[in-house]
């Protein structure tokens, strides 16, 4: 299981860690409203481009686009192993919302002419084993992974906010939005797992520091290859 965590992707979307830098919270699962004063797609599919850091942003939405394929390979290879039990319906609740992510981010690649990293096949493989080997520690188990994949995935997640704001908050007023609908909901999955008895899985801290450094691992990869 540490090796398949050390191939772990960029994972996901989660995230409101420090929420210093947030905006208002979220809805876990899906994007505001128009009731709520926001556009349900606050991404546009033909984003200009002009005047944006291609560089800057490629390398975001590569690795997010990574992250959020790699959080659902996670869920199914939990659900394939806990799919039928009583934790079934809670982790297809969250899996569900990681399933909005990446569509959103598959229509970011698109706008951006952004192209995805060429390890997607490998982040296939690593995240089903991940959220598979991870569950056949039971419950607990699948619970420690969601918390050590969202935790790093929030300071992932908000390091890209202080990135955006650096170079213009107002030209990437759209992006930082999605951003942090997805760190907002990544953070809430992060509270759910602690709720459901995470850190009494078996050798949580190991496990914990091992999935966190293969996250790591996987996020410098996604962005650069």
């Amino acid at each position: 299981m540490a090796a398949a965590a050390v191939l772990l992707p960029a994972l996901r979307c989660s995230l409101g860690r420090r929420r210093a830098l947030s905006g208002p919270a979220g809805r876990c699962g899906r994007w505001p409203s128009p009731a709520e004063g926001a556009s349900p797609r606050p991404c546009s599919t033909r984003a200009s481009l002009d005047g944006v850091n291609k560089a800057v942003v490629d390398r975001i939405i590569r690795v997010d686009h990574a992250g959020e394929y790699g959080a659902n390979r996670i869920y199914a290879g939990q659900m394939a192993v806990l799919g039928r039990s009583a934790a079934g319906p809670l982790i297809q609740q969250m899996w569900n919302q990681e399933k909005d992510h990446l569509k959103k981010f598959n229509e970011l690649m698109i706008a951006y002419r952004v192209r995805p990293t060429i390890l997607l096949p490998l982040w296939n493989v690593a995240g089903f084993v991940l959220g598979a080997g991870s569950s056949l520690l039971g419950k607990k188990g699948a619970m420690a992974c969601t918390v050590a994949v969202e935790e790093s995935i929030s300071d992932h997640y908000n390091n890209q906010i202080r990135t955006l704001i650096e170079e213009d908050p107002e030209k990437y007023k759209e992006l930082m939005q999605i951003i942090k609908q997805c760190r907002d909901d990544e953070w809430e999955h992060h509270d759910i797992g602690l709720e459901h008895d995470a850190e009494r899985a078996p050798a949580y801290s190991i496990l914990k520091t091992v999935i966190q450094l293969g996250c790591k691992a996987a996020i410098y990869l996604s962005e650069r290859i």
